[in-house]
């Protein structure tokens, strides 16, 4: 059995003003870096490999937190949301004619306008997750989180989702063979004594 560890990136000024990332390459805000050097990993997760999406937010949170280089992976490059990139969801949500629907209303396949589906990102991402040799920490993005964690818990992105993605904690999840086993709780960074 190998352990997946995945940890969101920290906030950015795009996080903060509700702009959609997606494959855009928006670094961390002063106030994400401040905050994320005041953490640890867990002691049982320092020495597994370390792997980030190769997009400077996820990147740098993954040195960030671990006090080293992470080796970047195409493969966790967050979710392709094409045409909506950079706008504010709240304003897509609120035009009838754009198309965007709330997580639970997606299914495999929705496809934001020039983007990717849940079921895509699940193809690029099923055989980096089935390569893992050893436990791992990926830092990477809500988009992916939502993939991987979707199949461990088998649900289709058509009702509330069984997990809540926070910021500041592993969401564990087991692989053996073909099957994905979720932990049942994040575990939580480790703060640091103030100096």
């Amino acid at each position: 059995m190998i352990r997946l560890a995945l940890l969101r990136h920290g906030h950015t000024a795009w996080n903060r003003a509700g702009r959609i990332q997606g494959r855009s390459d928006i670094p961390l805000d002063e106030q994400a870096r401040e905050s994320l050097r005041g953490y640890a990993l867990p002691d049982d997760w320092l020495q597994a490999d370390l792997c980030s999406s190769p997009l400077l937010r996820a990147a740098e949170t993954a040195e960030l937190v671990a006090g080293r280089p992470p080796r970047t992976a195409p493969e966790l490059i967050e979710m392709d949301w094409g045409d909506w990139e950079g706008l504010q969801g709240l304003d897509l949500k609120a035009d009838p004619i754009s198309g965007f629907r709330d997580i639970e209303d997606w299914g495999w396949h929705y496809r934001p306008p020039g983007g990717e589906t849940p079921a895509e990102v699940w193809t690029r991402i099923e055989p980096w997750l089935r390569g893992l040799t050893q436990d791992t920490l990926a830092v990477c993005h809500i988009g992916i989180m939502r993939v991987i964690l979707a199949r461990a818990h088998g649900w289709d992105f058509d009702s509330p989702a069984p997990f809540r993605i926070k910021r500041n904690r592993l969401f564990v999840v087991e692989l053996s063979g073909t099957a994905l086993t979720p932990r049942p709780e994040p575990v939580r960074l480790i703060r640091k004594a103030a100096p």
